[in-house]
């Protein structure tokens, strides 16, 4: 871990223009105590719940690849004004309670001060860093959005080719090995049946199961969906919990749960990147730092624009 946060700091003495509107320690004058509260919100819900890593990963990206990172999908849905939290993709990501209990105690201790964006880059961080994954300074300084539409919600699904999800990812300004680098986060993720059940018996098509996945994995997710109830598993079958380089080393084992995931270990523009990550996972780690605070400055909302939220899940009074 020392490698790592060494490489980590040289990385930080030469972050990129894109983050020139953030700042490290945005908060130090105006709530000091801001990444502690929020810090002791994911700690106190990690103890009980590991797999909240995965749920803010999620989260994190969801929000940030709409309308940039502006804590748009925290918004409540009502019956005359939808959310983007009413669109498809996001009917099952979580870690909304985690947001508020952070929010709450911030409100406390610093009113109209730490923004709703802002705490979940933080708790996001947080969670990573819990689950033996690389530690980060992230900068901070966003505004919460004004607008939530699900019709803006459109998010490269878990059946893209490799191209496919590269159109999405280059559309946001990231490269193919940002893309490789984030679908690492699936490493401590889980997923419900629903997104992979084609894999399982009749892979586009051909009444068959995937043959890309492993008899094995087949036959076990087999039996788990069969169940019934659109159950959940982890989309790392090795290390579920442990933020680590295992999940690319399950690609190149044929275990990978979604498409998307098999894909990167079958391309030829991407198999290359998953060796390089799945045989060295201090590598892994630099360059998913990166990449996480290069989507964390998308199209973000500084200076006076947007708001601070007084409460997540609604846009404040006018």
């Amino acid at each position: 871990m020392k490698i790592i946060e060494t490489s980590l700091l040289a990385f930080f003495l030469l972050l990129p223009l894109v983050l020139a509107d953030l700042r490290v320690g945005f908060y130090n004058a105006t709530c000091p105590q801001a990444e502690s509260i929020i810090q002791q919100v994911v700690q106190k819900q990690f103890a009980t719940d590991s797999s909240i890593t995965g749920g803010l990963l999620r989260m994190h990206f969801h929000d940030c690849f709409v309308r940039g990172c502006d804590a748009s999908i925290l918004i409540d849905s009502t019956p005359k004004k939808p959310s983007e939290k009413s669109a498809g993709p996001n009917l099952t990501v979580r870690g909304f309670e985690l947001i508020d209990e952070a929010k709450k105690s911030l409100e406390a201790a610093c009113p109209s001060t730490v923004s709703c964006a802002d705490i979940i880059t933080l708790a996001t961080r947080d969670s990573v860093v819990l689950a033996g994954g690389p530690r980060y300074a992230a900068p901070t300084g966003r505004r919460d959005g004004l607008v939530s539409n699900p019709n803006d919600v459109n998010l490269p699904g878990p059946s893209f080719s490799v191209s496919q999800a590269l159109q999405s990812f280059t559309a946001k300004g990231l490269t193919l090995n940002d893309m490789v680098t984030l679908l690492g986060a699936h490493t401590v993720g889980l997923v419900h049946c629903n997104f992979f059940e084609d894999r399982l018996s009749d892979f586009q098509g051909t009444g068959s199961p995937d043959p890309s996945m492993d008899p094995a994995l087949v036959a076990k997710l087999s039996k788990l969906c069969a169940a019934g109830n659109n159950p959940t598993t982890f989309l790392d079958q090795n290390t579920s919990s442990t933020f680590d380089n295992q999940y690319y080393n399950q690609l190149l084992l044929k275990r990978g749960i979604l498409q998307i995931d098999q894909e990167l270990a079958l391309d030829r523009s991407t198999t290359g990147i998953v060796s390089g990550f799945a045989s060295n996972g201090v590598r892994f780690s630099q360059s998913f730092a990166t990449a996480i605070l290069k989507m964390g400055s998308l199209q973000v909302l500084v200076g006076n624009a947007g708001e601070i939220r007084k409460n997540c899940r609604v846009f404040n009074p006018k």
